[in-house]
């Protein structure tokens, strides 16, 4: 019954999707031959953050093949852009996936293509960003728990007294569910401990938009009542703190961060940036691809999924929780190093020689 349910959604989808495709230009990316191989589907949101396509994807397709030889990936990355994830979703609908990873660009846009997945028999997997629609499972790490080492970090880094300081608050895409978390936990840790002075949400998560948001905040505060600023992501520390940096703030106040970029823990090691959450990609990743692949096979997740998430529809899904960790000066080696994500001698560049050393990175 499933096979007959995709061969007509299929069917109905395919010139529909073609049309799409043309009219936005980017397709998914088909990596190794077809025939009658399993073929899961990976969609990525962005190439603004580096660690979809520096960490997750290899990651995920290392993975996938390990824990099954027979099944072929489907790549695509839609650069930020919802109506390319819509047709590139619709392409691998059409050419028949057996199940799709989805890190969506807007989960709530992203709903009703997740919905005709369902209907043509083809499980998501919802990955790090918990997308609306009738998902089969989700992979990520605890949101709230992000924004709280954020928020408990930057009340370190300030001193944590009680009251006085101001910060600016750096958010993330409000489409993003994450974002949406992030924040919440941040909140629950700085509500009332610090006054909120300017507040910015950040479309597509983009570098460039929190560099006008902090010029924007600088020009209304003043260059020196900014004690702290809440980065939502290590992209959006950057541009907080390349917008200090251009309006001569020193010393730079204690900026926050996620995703252990590599750009980030440089900022550490520099005493630009106090703190990243890393994420570990590969637990991730792991549980990412062994859910899409018993998804593929039409296996129970609940072996793979401990723990439980509702859904926007009040749906409860099979889930794998992550905890992430907080990054400073003094655990980069036993994080981020310690792990293999990077060498000290990728993080101590010549400029950063006289750092690192003070740090203990040698």
């Amino acid at each position: 019954m499933k096979a007959c349910v995709r061969g007509a959604a299929v069917a109905v989808a395919a010139a529909a999707t073609a049309a799409a495709l043309a009219a936005c230009g980017e397709g998914a990316g088909n990596d190794s031959g077809g025939g009658n191989q399993t073929k899961i589907g990976v969609l990525l949101p962005d190439s603004t953050t580096a660690r979809w396509e520096t960490n997750d994807r290899p990651l995920l397709d290392r993975r996938i093949k390990e824990l099954c030889d027979e099944c072929t990936v489907e790549h695509a990355n839609a650069k930020g852009d919802v109506a390319i994830q819509q047709a590139q979703m619709d392409s691998m609908l059409a050419e028949g996936v057996d199940a799709i990873l989805l890190a969506a660009v807007d989960a709530r846009s992203l709903g009703p293509t997740v919905a005709k997945a369902d209907e043509a028999g083809i499980p998501v997997i919802a990955y790090d960003r918990l997308a609306e629609g009738p998902i089969s499972g989700y992979a990520s790490f605890d949101g709230e728990e992000v924004g709280r080492l954020q928020g408990t970090a930057l009340l370190k880094a300030m001193g944590d007294r009680e009251t006085g300081d101001q910060i600016v608050m750096m958010n993330g895409d409000p489409s993003d569910p994450n974002a949406v978390s992030f924040k919440a936990g941040a909140l629950s840790v700085l509500k009332g401990r610090v006054e909120i002075a300017k507040a910015y949400d950040t479309p597509q998560w983009r570098t460039e938009v929190a560099h006008m948001n902090m010029s924007g905040a600088i020009s209304a505060l003043g260059a020196d009542n900014i004690d702290g600023v809440y980065a939502a992501n290590d992209g959006l520390a950057a541009g907080s703190i390349a917008a200090l940096k251009a309006n001569k703030v020193d010393p730079l106040p204690p900026v926050t961060g996620q995703d252990a970029e590599l750009g980030a823990v440089r900022r550490i090691v520099a005493d630009e940036q106090y703190m990243t959450v890393y994420k570990p990609f590969a637990p991730e990743a792991s549980a990412g691809a062994a859910l899409a692949v018993a998804a593929a096979r039409g296996e129970s997740l609940d072996r793979i999924a401990t723990e439980k998430v509702t859904t926007s529809s009040g749906s409860t899904v099979p889930a794998v929780l992550l905890t992430p960790v907080s990054v400073t000066i003094d655990t980069i080696e036993d994080t981020v190093v310690k792990d293999g994500v990077y060498t000290i001698q990728q993080i101590c560049t010549p400029q950063l020689a006289a750092a690192c050393t003070k740090a203990g990175l040698t």
